[in-house]
């Protein structure tokens, strides 16, 4: 394969592979600001939701399925109730900090938490 055009990646003789499309800096290269990656994002569902109905079926439709073929293959993921608690983790911090001395008055609405293994463990704790 090589890379994609507009979310799309191409096979060797440039024609798109179905149901493989990239986003972000994967589909740009490490550039860009949020705003940009938002609207690669755009571009990208655009190309999949034009494809939805040649893509074939899921082999197991059950939602379930890809949660327990993430976890055999032991990729760490969290789930929509997974990112609420990493979002009132991060919401706690900056009270916390806001409360604290250093703080000299200054609020902070939320302290990110930034390496990968500590958002997956508050998310999945």
């Amino acid at each position: 394969m090589i890379p994609n055009e507009g979310g799309r990646v191409l096979d060797a003789d440039g024609n798109p592979v179905p149901g493989i499309y990239t986003t972000g800096w994967i589909k740009r290269g490490p550039v860009g600001l949020i705003g940009h990656t938002k609207g690669d994002a755009l571009e990208t569902i655009g190309f999949l939701l034009e494809d939805r109905l040649s893509l074939p079926p899921a082999q197991n439709p059950d939602p379930q399925a890809i949660l327990d073929l993430l976890d055999e293959r032991g990729i760490e993921y969290t789930t929509w109730e997974g990112w609420n608690k990493l979002d009132a983790r991060e919401l706690a911090l900056g009270a916390e900090w806001s409360a604290s001395p250093d703080a000299n008055g200054i609020v902070r609405e939320r302290v990110k938490v930034v390496p990968r293994e500590d958002m997956v463990q508050i998310s999945r704790g």
